[in-house]
């Protein structure tokens, strides 16, 4: 009689509904945002003036100024209530207790010796950085859109032209955080994490 060896693999992780919804529209509308925000920067590039450097239109969403802005503004409502609706859920869930950055998570990224610990901190760490990042996005947007409605947003960055430093320069860090983010989720769970998300 001779036994044979098998290798399972490991079985695909489930995922809430609520949080395969959240990542769908959020990457949807992320992208969306990026592009039609390119198509308005080329109307007014923010570094050089109007005569500096400007996005390929195949990056771009919408057509014109006035087209990059209502596919911008479309989106703004999709990011920003799906962003509050997840929050809420997170919160009532208490799925905050373990997936925030902590002080325990600190010591560990600090003094830890266990990869897989690691891993696990630097990740909560990325996700906690997402945060100041949107909510950055959101607030100089939105004192970029109504500046005389939010003029206490102009007053709390010091001017419009600094809105708009701030805003642009939060395509970038929102976009080095998802690589970061993915590229951990590869690391932890292999590709059967990522697409436990999105399937």
């Amino acid at each position: 009689m001779t036994t044979k060896s098998t290798t399972r693999k490991p079985p695909i992780p489930k995922q809430d509904l609520a949080a395969k919804l959240f990542h769908w529209v959020n990457i949807v509308s992320l992208f969306a945002l990026m592009g039609s925000g390119l198509r308005i920067y080329n109307a007014n590039p923010v570094f050089g003036g109007r005569g500096s450097f400007s996005f390929p239109v195949g990056m771009t969403l919408g057509v014109g100024l006035a087209g990059g802005r209502h596919w911008h503004f479309f989106f703004m409502w999709f990011f920003g209530l799906n962003l509050l609706w997840y929050g809420l859920y997170i919160f009532a869930t208490k799925r905050w207790k373990n997936r925030y950055v902590g002080s325990a998570d600190l010591k560990v990224l600090r003094e830890g010796t266990n990869p897989k610990r690691k891993n696990y901190a630097f990740h909560r760490l990325v996700y906690t950085s997402f945060i100041p990042m949107l909510l950055l996005s959101l607030l100089t947007g939105l004192g970029m859109w109504k500046p005389v409605q939010f003029g206490w947003i102009v007053t709390l960055f010091g001017s419009w032209q600094t809105l708009r430093t701030l805003h642009f320069i939060s395509i970038p860090a929102v976009l080095l955080l998802l690589i970061f983010h993915s590229l951990l989720a590869l690391k932890v769970g292999e590709w059967r994490l990522v697409r436990s998300i999105f399937a």
